[in-house]
């Protein structure tokens, strides 16, 4: 046999009483070479509903195998071309030797459990000029089937891998060997060999013809498993080409994540995730799934997170942005809806602003051993736009998890979801504290394996961030803080002056005097940065940010400086208008401060609070 004489690595099928005389049989225990045509076109008709059950390629070979023995035949080989298991098209071979192929399914009964084929899963490649694989060739090459009714001593090396495999078929009786090409709209797919040992009836014209149909509908069913394999590559590719590459550092956090697509028939669907850093240290996370599958529901995932990362970008609260994005959702034409969960990740005092668009709830782990599902206030789907959207604040403590995930992270058939809310709960906490952000979770999951849709999943893991904040006076020192966001790390600070501080947050006096104030902080906390080459600009940016807010924004609130891979100045207040670069006359006094922070920063803006607004600034660090 090419992969060959079945057994050994393949399904073994154990017969009971004795095998002498024994011959094929059809499903009413008739020898098949005895039963009336009708009789033979049952048999080739069962197979429709026992191979090509699904659309998985390698299961539909094991399938044509498994149908075979012991019923028609004492073994049992399917080869499949390389080249079709990659999704490629059949060959129409012309060249010489024999194109690559892979053994992907063998059966076998016990009696010929000892033989040695090609291992399922193992490519081989055999020259033109050895004789071994004659037969093979010729098979593959002309597309024509091989029947040695009665095997000869020199047949054994012309069907066996190695010489040795060819003895072991001798010793075990195997006397008959029939091969027949798997061929669909005229291409080559493989073939599958078939041999019977001692017991049974050699092969005969009549097994030939009914081999060669069962080889036709089988072809039928491994180019369909090929085509949606095919497929489904081709939209997972999409899917994966849409979503991020990888998931940028941000301050105070250390996020993972995953993307699981299904090996169900609908494995491939709108399910999405996103992070980015915003100004002053936060982050933005979300996880959104677009009901459907197949590309269309790729396609509208893709759309929608553009907007939705347009519209984090422009630090927007997580409510506005769902409502944004309902408004985007209803434009579209196919009509698509989707669920979605925003959060927005703020260092400075460790807590997560969320909405949900009809999605799962979160579930936060304390990192000391209990977890709860966040009560977020549950707004209507994306498209749908009936319920407002509400926000919810949570702390999270240093070592704690945010776990956003998609349905298919739990979907069952037979469990209701607040089973299996509550076993995703039980997996999360059985690693210990701090062990999701290597990942791992998907496979724990309550899905697990049985896993019928795709699944995403991100976990965010807050780290000990040194964040201090204190209110300014003229005579304040900014390295003794009043409050600390983080108890450990904000006292670690104070007893060792020297540890870095990545992000600083000062209240502001509502006076005229809060220009200068907010440049005495920056500066002193610039030279204890080792920074000072960045003062200048900086205390020029603090000074027009706090002039606009004293202004136009009824005073300035905080002021936060950050240090990460830029340096980022930012100031609150509760005015409600957003600045914008306007063009200053040679006359006017005024109207030039946003000019120059737009020539000396890297780049520059501002969003709206649930007090007001912020404006912010970014500089490159010198290398």
């Amino acid at each position: 046999m090419s992969s060959r004489a079945s057994g050994g690595q393949g399904s073994v099928v154990r017969r009971s009483g004795g095998s002498r005389g024994r011959s094929a049989r059809g499903s009413g225990g008739v020898p098949l070479d005895r039963l009336s045509t009708r009789g033979r076109l049952a048999w080739l008709s069962s197979a429709g509903s026992r191979i090509g059950t699904t659309l998985d390629l390698e299961r539909t070979a094991r399938e044509l195998a498994e149908f075979t023995v012991p019923g028609f035949a004492d073994g049992a080989a399917v080869d499949i071309l390389e080249s079709v298991l990659r999704g490629d098209e059949g060959s129409r071979w012309t060249g010489t030797g024999v194109p690559p192929m892979r053994a992907a399914a063998l059966c076998s009964v016990e009696e010929l459990s000892s033989l040695e084929p090609t291992p399922v899963g193992e490519t081989f490649v055999r020259a033109e000029e050895q004789h071994e694989t004659l037969l093979h060739r010729y098979c593959l090459r002309q597309g024509k089937p091989v029947l040695l009714s009665r095997m000869r001593h020199d047949d054994f090396i012309k069907v066996a891998p190695t010489e040795r495999a060819a003895a072991k078929m001798r010793a075990a009786g195997v006397h008959s060997y029939l091969a027949v090409p798997l061929i669909a709209r005229g291409l080559l797919l493989g073939s599958a060999d078939f041999v019977r040992g001692a017991g049974s009836p050699p092969f005969s014209a009549t097994d030939l013809a009914l081999a060669e149909q069962l080889a036709s509908q089988a072809a039928v069913f491994i180019d369909n498993a090929r085509l949606y394999g095919r497929e489904r590559e081709h939209v997972v590719s999409l899917q994966r080409s849409l979503l991020p590459r990888a998931t940028p550092v941000t301050p105070g956090l250390r996020v993972h994540a995953e993307y699981a697509p299904s090996t169900g028939h609908h494995a491939v669907g709108g399910d999405w995730y996103d992070v980015m850093a915003l100004p002053s240290g936060r982050t933005a996370l979300m996880v959104g799934d677009v009901m459907g599958h197949g590309l269309p529901a790729a396609a509208t995932m893709g759309r929608l997170r553009a907007v939705a990362r347009t519209l984090m970008t422009l630090d927007m609260a997580p409510e506005r942005v769902l409502a944004r994005l309902d408004l985007a959702t209803r434009d579209l034409e196919d009509e698509q809806v989707a669920t979605c969960l925003c959060a927005v990740y703020d260092p400075a005092d460790s807590t997560y602003t969320l909405a949900s668009a009809g999605h799962l709830p979160p579930l936060l782990l304390d990192g000391h051993g209990s977890a709860d599902f966040v009560d977020v206030p549950i707004g209507a789907p994306l498209g749908a736009g009936v319920i407002p959207y509400d926000p919810v604040r949570v702390t999270v403590p240093e070592g704690g998890d945010l776990i956003m995930y998609t349905d298919g992270l739990i979907k069952s058939r037979h469990a209701d979801l607040d089973h299996q809310l509550d076993l995703l709960r039980a997996a999360a906490l059985a690693p210990g504290p701090g062990a999701l952000a290597g990942g791992g979770l998907v496979e724990r999951a309550p899905a697990g394996d049985a896993r019928f849709d795709e699944a995403v999943l991100l976990t965010a893991t807050t780290m000990a961030t040194t964040t201090v904040t204190t209110t300014a006076t003229p005579t304040a020192a900014p390295t003794v803080p009043t409050t600390g966001a983080f108890p450990t790390a904000a006292s670690g600070f104070a007893g060792n002056p020297d540890a870095p501080v990545d992000l600083r947050v000062w209240r502001l006096p509502q006076e005229g005097r809060a220009a200068s104030v907010a440049r005495g902080l920056v500066t002193e906390q610039l030279a204890e940065w080792n920074l000072t080459e960045l003062a200048d600009v900086c205390e020029l940016v603090v000074s027009e940010l706090v002039g606009n807010a004293l202004r136009y924004g009824n005073g300035p609130g905080e002021l936060r400086l950050l240090r990460g891979e830029r340096l980022v100045v930012e100031v609150s207040d509760t005015g409600p208008d957003l600045p914008q670069i306007q063009h200053a006359d040679l006359s006017d006094e005024g109207g030039r401060g946003l000019q120059l922070i737009n020539m000396l920063c890297r780049r520059w803006g501002s969003c709206r609070t649930v007090t007001g607004k912020v404006v912010w600034a970014e500089q490159n660090l010198h290398s």
